[in-house]
């Protein structure tokens, strides 16, 4: 099944576009990090004369898998303080893969910084690892709190890997995660208490006052604060739901002040609307429409309970936003020819980016059957209007479907290689369009994608 529009007005379009910077910031960001790290070796450095003994060895590395295992506490939480700037230039997904990595790191060096104080400390004071622990859990400032914080890390990295969160909500892995903000106030303690570098040394105990105090006022800001005024500044309702695709409705919401957002096509909000069974939660949606100064406008495939109560919402509903939030907007491409790959809903955002990016510009929207193109009445109406292509593929019937190859993309997409391309969709359909697409040619750093995944 295949529709293509096609139009001069695309080469003016192009003649228009003009490429933009890369953004400096996720260098800078991944920079800082790498500096403050050097900056906790540097700590250990100056405060350390001598190493002696096996024993020296091991309390000296879990000091430093401490330090570090303290400061990565910190890093992980400003990653995921939804701080615009980032946000917005490194990206959700990619604070998010950031923030998955480092909690893995974080966890490996709280696990390795507990075995070698206790090994360290045993062979010191000639006792047993058992009676060692016993000691410094009950004896040591602190330590009991930090011990439990430790325990709460380990839960959540547990329940943070792969197959666990496949057999749980987005909902419930998202409220678990707050454990962690328990387990780093749990732990803050005992690193002034008992850490070595910093009992007595009111310089060093300052700038970790301040890292930490820095850290929670981004998370307090930004992930409390500012959703709380938004709310209460925008005042947004439901108006309307309606059905586009089997399965799949968009929810119009009004407001005031909406242009205050600053929402790009592309981007997303954290919605909760404020109906039974759902004020709990707030899920990311994105828009499915160029925001509006007094709608918004989202679409939502019925995946779980929450998707699904959304077709029933009534109008008039409260609803909280926060965002918007995802660097998955204009401001990554590079090139002036782009490609739209959208699998399913994932059309949500490449819908308003189709209607608001310049230039030269083909949308290839992928789906199980013709009744699941959900929008596609738009979709054609804009191609028409700004001359671009449109090429619809569907499972079944067999005739219209097309795999997701190198070798297919290149035959609906000639000069491939030459594009920026957008990706949405589905966690299988995504993984196997970046492989078809590296195989055609196209850089990696030319393919953006947002991930359903969380």
């Amino acid at each position: 099944m295949t529709t293509t529009f096609t139009s001069t007005a695309c080469a003016s379009d192009v003649m228009r576009h003009r490429r933009p910077r890369r953004s400096p910031v996720p260098l800078l960001a991944q920079l800082a990090i790498w500096c403050g790290a050097a900056g906790v070796l540097a700590l250990w450095w100056s405060d350390t004369t001598s190493v002696v003994g096996p024993a020296g060895w091991l309390t000296g590395a879990g000091r430093i898998t401490g330090l570090l295992a303290g400061y990565a506490c910190a890093v992980l939480l400003a990653l995921m303080a939804r701080v615009p700037l980032l946000d917005h230039t490194v990206g959700t997904d990619r604070l998010a893969r950031w923030h998955a990595l480092g909690g893995r790191c974080t966890i490996s060096l709280a696990l390795a910084h507990t075995l070698l104080i206790i090994w360290g400390y045993a062979l010191t004071s000639h006792a047993g690892a058992v009676d060692e622990t016993s000691t410094l859990v009950f004896h040591y400032p602190d330590l009991l709190k930090g011990t439990i914080g430790f325990l709460l890390f380990l839960v959540t990295g547990v329940l943070s890997a792969r197959a666990a969160r496949r057999r749980m909500s987005y909902e419930t892995w998202h409220y678990l995660h707050f454990l962690t903000y328990l387990a780093v106030f749990l732990t803050f303690g005992h690193q002034l208490s008992n850490g070595a570098d910093f009992v007595g040394n009111r310089l060093a105990q300052a700038a970790w006052y301040t890292l930490f105090l820095g850290v929670a006022t981004l998370v307090t800001w930004y992930r409390f604060v500012v959703p709380v005024r938004r709310g209460l500044r925008h005042r947004m309702q439901v108006a309307a739901v309606r059905p586009e695709a089997p399965g799949v409705v968009s929810v119009y919401v009004t407001g005031e002040h909406l242009d205050e957002l600053g929402a790009a096509p592309g981007q997303f909000l954290r919605w909760r609307f404020l109906a039974r069974g759902l004020w709990w939660t707030a899920n990311p949606y994105s828009l499915s429409a160029p925001a509006h100064p007094q709608h918004l406008r989202i679409t939502v495939k019925t995946a779980g309970s929450h998707s699904a109560a959304l077709a029933r919402l009534a109008p008039g509903t409260r609803v909280w936003a926060e965002g918007p939030y995802g660097g998955f907007t204009a401001n990554l491409r590079t090139a002036p020819k782009v490609l739209l790959l959208a699998g399913g809903v994932g059309i949500t955002p490449l819908r308003a980016l189709f209607e608001t990016l310049p230039g030269h510009v083909t949308l290839v929207y992928r789906a199980r059957t013709a009744d699941d193109l959900a929008l596609r009445g738009e979709i054609d109406a804009i191609a028409a209007r700004r001359g671009a292509g449109v090429r619809y593929v569907v499972d079944e019937p067999t005739g219209y479907s097309s795999p997701l190859t190198a070798e297919a993309l290149t035959g609906m997409v000639p000069d491939l290689a030459a594009h920026d391309v957008y990706l949405c969709g589905p966690p299988g359909m995504t993984q196997a369009a970046i492989e078809a697409l590296r195989e055609a040619g196209v850089p990696t750093r030319r393919i953006h994608h947002e991930s359903f995944a969380f």
